[in-house]
């Protein structure tokens, strides 16, 4: 079953339930999914699906920092439960411990020696940990050790 077909079966779920905060949520990201397809003309495999739901989350998680700054505590609370159905869809996030190790084998894999050739590690890096990491994190934590 396709991710597309889970979100489906999924929505068709909650409707029955009438769980409409998850409806809403999956509605919404289907429709990012379909505006995805129109825009490059053609269907989304399920690596695809998984950028468009990372894109999403990280909307979500600005907006939440923006309502908390407005005080805007019931928005921030629609926001947050919408980014947990999200989240739910994304694969297991790496683990720092993980995301370490793949930092070292991408310095290693492309000879880095200053955080000039940050770009090149990020270029490595990022295909590897498509929707299961933080690529602010990452950028932070390939700083750091570039930088020592």
């Amino acid at each position: 079953m396709t991710l597309q077909e889970q979100l489906l079966q999924d929505m068709k779920t909650a409707m029955k339930a009438k769980e409409q905060a998850r409806v809403a949520t999956i509605r919404f990201l289907r429709s990012a999914i379909k505006n995805r397809e129109i825009e490059i003309g053609k269907q989304l495999q399920d690596e695809n699906v998984l950028q468009v739901i990372a894109s999403l989350v990280k909307q979500h998680k600005g907006s939440i920092e923006q309502y908390q700054k407005g005080g805007r505590d019931d928005l921030v609370a629609k926001e947050q439960a919408s980014l947990s159905i999200l989240e739910s869809y994304l694969p297991q996030q790496l683990s720092e411990e993980e995301i370490q190790s793949l930092i070292t084998e991408a310095i290693e894999a492309v000879q880095a020696t200053s955080v000039k050739e940050m770009g090149k590690v990020m270029q490595y890096i990022m295909p590897r940990v498509q929707g299961r990491a933080d690529g602010r994190v990452i950028n932070q934590l390939v700083k750091e050790r570039l930088n020592r």
